[in-house]
């Protein structure tokens, strides 16, 4: 197991819409297991393989609190097919946009259908933090970031931000 470089606004990787995994097999287990590792270390509660520039369909996460046991999901091209049309709204952060963070308004429930560690096709009800955890990292695998629901102006500001960052860091 390895921890994994996460690459950062502004990398236009992470606006690549990701490829679906043929199966899991014991390479795309492996980048779960990497992948896990890295977002425990981070620390986060959900990571896209495009967050580690493995432009592939494959998310995991851990929305289990400090207190508790580690509940990791490994989801392999993973699909909403339904969600509430009620609202629920939560602040937002993201790895690859560290020390951000906006409430973001998305719907309450989900249903999402994927493959498990084991090629398994399987279907998760989720609501609350899961439920946004999931379409969050979802909208990763698909080009898009959290900041995309926030105004432009607020939007621009954060993309400027961190531009200006990459640049120093170049300097």
């Amino acid at each position: 197991m390895a921890i994994l470089p996460i690459i950062e606004l502004p990398d236009p990787r992470l606006r690549l819409v990701s490829e679906p995994v043929g199966a899991v097999d014991a390479a795309v287990r492996k980048l779960m297991d990497d992948m896990l590792d890295t977002m425990y270390e981070a620390p986060g509660i959900g990571l896209a393989a495009i967050q580690v520039a493995v432009a592939k369909r494959v998310l995991v996460m851990d929305v289990a609190r400090e207190d508790e046991p580690k509940q990791p999901l490994c989801l392999a091209n993973p699909e909403i097919v339904w969600s509430s049309e009620d609202k629920n709204v939560y602040q937002e952060g993201c790895l690859s946009i560290p020390e951000y963070y906006e409430d973001v308004e998305r719907p309450k429930q989900v249903r999402v259908r994927y493959l498990d560690r084991d090629n398994k096709v399987q279907e998760l009800e989720a609501d609350g933090l899961l439920a946004t955890c999931l379409q969050h990292e979802i909208d990763h695998l698909n080009g898009v970031l959290f900041i995309d629901y926030l105004s432009r102006l607020k939007r621009e500001r954060v993309v400027k931000k961190f531009a200006k960052a990459a640049r120093q860091r170049e300097d």
